[in-house]
């Protein structure tokens, strides 16, 4: 093997370890970005361990006109729930965030636009989660507001920022309407098979699209009462810790 041959075969062997490790480290950055129990500053609660039989039922975006509908069927289910919105809904929609408060069910926030909050600057993490703050304060909402990223992905500004200023991440260990929309008896029986003491629950019931997840709120809270479940809001379980 001559000179000429002997560095070609190296380059070739450096550029494909350069490239396995551009993959390892963009393997690394998703799963990061990705995961439902860890991130880089700050807390995050995806389940609360406990042995107590509690369980809180969580709904991401809106509100929207469908509202009203979501409402009365937790109260006719006697469920309190945590509503993590979004800002821009809340302020389209101001009477909702009232309604929602007044009902006695507890708001999150789940960022103004719901912009992915991976690769953004300090700046705009900060504008995106005050602006909602102050929507969800004007709604009535009282004591400390959770934090919830959209869909769940986050990377490096965001829990610094939310580090910075004691916030908490609420994650969640049970989705039953995620991707293509199951049947509501679907998200029923996934929901009764896959939560556990201290679950967080994840549902998205707004728009056109969750016309199935609105439909099977009683089967759902039906279920797990069956299974000797209670319903509490996201703030009341994680005092459980």
């Amino acid at each position: 093997m001559n000179v000429a041959t002997t560095r070609r075969s190296r380059r070739r062997v450096l550029i494909a370890a350069v490239l396995v490790l551009l993959l390892l480290g963009a393997t690394g950055l998703y799963r990061l970005m990705n995961a439902r129990t860890f991130q880089l500053a700050g807390e995050l609660t995806h389940r609360v361990p406990t042995a107590e039989k509690v369980v809180a039922l969580t709904f991401d975006d809106g509100p929207d006109e469908h509202t009203g509908e979501i409402i009365a069927t937790l109260a006719e289910q006697r469920v309190r729930a945590t509503f993590f919105v979004n800002g821009a809904q809340l302020e389209a929609r101001p009477q909702d965030g009232k309604a929602l408060v007044a009902a006695g069910h507890e708001l999150g926030n789940h960022t103004y636009s719901h912009r992915r909050m991976v690769f953004v600057t300090p700046s705009t993490v900060a504008e995106e989660i005050e602006r909602t703050d102050a929507a969800i304060r004007a709604a009535g909402q009282r004591g400390d507001i959770t934090f919830r990223p959209p869909t769940g992905k986050k990377l490096l500004a965001l829990p610094l920022h939310l580090a910075r200023n004691d916030r908490h991440t609420v994650m969640w260990d049970v989705e039953p309407d995620s991707g293509a929309t199951p049947a509501a008896a679907e998200i029923v029986a996934a929901v009764r098979e896959q939560t556990r003491p201290g679950s967080i629950i994840l549902l998205h019931p707004w728009f056109g699209g969750g016309a199935n997840t609105r439909a099977s709120l009683p089967g759902l809270v039906a279920g797990l009462r069956e299974q000797g479940y209670r319903f509490v809001t996201v703030s009341q379980l994680l005092a459980l810790r």
